[in-house]
């Protein structure tokens, strides 16, 4: 049997000041515990990199750009510590983001759920297609989005992201996403999400660097306890994906 879990990859490549972050999964950019491990730290050492002004994060393919937790990994799940170790991955990604002292965009493809709804939640300023619906799915899994909920919040606001949250089966589009806050700008193609991404990351890579860095530290004050919440909210999610209710829930989910 194929290990799914230990598939996957994340790379970076830097060109002129502009550090572009791809992950990626062949189960529609899903994300396990190594991939999240290898993104945190790539982000945190793409922030800290002097000949770096401008951070792209995007993921792989043309169609979705990330389904959240790997099923596999969290059917793997057989003890409270391993689950927690899982969900911390997200937190540390969340808090990547938040840390870094650069400015991320975030290139959102296609469909997000879950966890991707936190990626896309993460960064600084998100452009996505007309195909980039959204989905919240962790309570249809007998979870919760704890871990990334904070983010989520913190960008379209308590209200939308309880409706995303309660309503875990239903997909909200591109435009309602836009509406709340989410993305900053849909297209109706991948050519046209590209060149703006591109017209954006080279006026950015311009500007100075340090103005940046406190604008994104005005961007994200009242997250300094992030770095406890996240870790609790973790150990929500690593507790519930231990029930029986939850396996059950995970298994069927899996096979739709």
């Amino acid at each position: 049997m194929i290990d799914i879990t230990n598939q996957g990859h994340v790379e970076c490549a830097i060109l002129n000041g502009i550090a572009t972050i791809e992950f990626g999964h062949p189960l529609s950019n899903s994300l396990p515990g190594k991939i999240l491990r290898k993104l945190a730290a790539e982000i945190t050492q793409q922030g800290n990199n002097s000949e770096v002004n401008i951070i792209l994060l995007k993921s792989s393919g043309d169609r979705a750009f990330c389904a959240g937790a790997s099923f596999d990994e969290l059917l793997s799940i057989d003890d409270k510590e391993t689950g927690n170790v899982f969900f911390q991955g997200f937190a540390e990604v969340i808090n990547a983001c938040r840390k870094c002292p650069k400015l991320i965009i975030g290139r959102v493809q296609g469909k997000a759920v879950g966890g991707g709804v936190g990626l896309a939640s993460a960064v600084d300023y998100c452009l996505a297609t007309k195909f980039a619906a959204i989905k919240l799915s962790e309570l249809a899994v007998g979870i919760g989005p704890f871990v990334v909920g904070p983010a989520v919040e913190r960008k379209i606001g308590l209200s939308a992201m309880s409706s995303l949250a309660i309503n875990a089966t239903e997909w909200r589009s591109a435009d309602w996403a836009f509406s709340k806050g989410l993305y900053t700008d849909v297209f109706d193609s991948v050519e046209e999400l590209d060149n703006e991404i591109n017209r954006l990351a080279n006026q950015l890579n311009k500007s100075n660097p340090e103005a940046m860095r406190l604008l994104k530290k005005v961007f994200w004050e009242g997250t300094e306890h992030w770095d406890d919440l996240l870790m609790e909210r973790a150990a929500m999610s690593g507790e519930l994906v231990l029930s029986d209710f939850s396996k059950k829930s995970i298994s069927k989910f899996k096979k739709k």
